[in-house]
């Protein structure tokens, strides 16, 4: 399995301090975006690795897997079971609610691609050359 972060780059990516579980997190996060955003791009890869093989592209995908698994902190909710499975919550003057047969989990934080993936994946040295987001091709 590729992992395009480390723990020091997250750090640096945060400005603070990796959770204990960083490396997991990490790990999970690139699967993620490989299966939901990288596999619909086109960039030159490593054919022993498959990591990128421009410095500029692999920057951007550590500073991409820093930011989903930032988001996973953040939210709390990393694989999307977190609210998987309820229709209404209340909690004092709170109420959350959701369709109960929105059960999957799909539609949590988990199970979404943080918005700075895509701030990471736009930015202005991934020329065409380099990178280019949303194509599907086949050899």
């Amino acid at each position: 399995m590729r992992v395009y972060a480390t723990a020091e780059q997250y750090e640096a990516y945060t400005y603070g301090t990796a959770p204990a579980d960083i490396d997991g997190r990490l790990a999970r996060a690139s699967k993620f975006l490989d299966a939901n955003v990288f596999r619909y791009c086109w960039y030159r890869a490593d054919d022993a690795t498959g990591l990128p093989t421009d410095a500029v592209v692999a920057a951007a995908f550590t500073r991409a897997v820093c930011a989903q698994a930032e988001w996973g902190v953040e939210t709390g909710d990393v694989t999307g079971a977190g609210l998987a499975g309820w229709g209404s919550v209340r909690i004092g003057d709170v109420q959350l609610g959701r369709s109960v047969t929105s059960v999957s989990g799909a539609d949590s934080p988990g199970r979404q691609v943080a918005p700075a993936v895509g701030d990471a994946l736009r930015s202005p040295d991934l020329t065409p050359d380099k990178f280019v987001m949303g194509v599907v091709a086949s050899c």
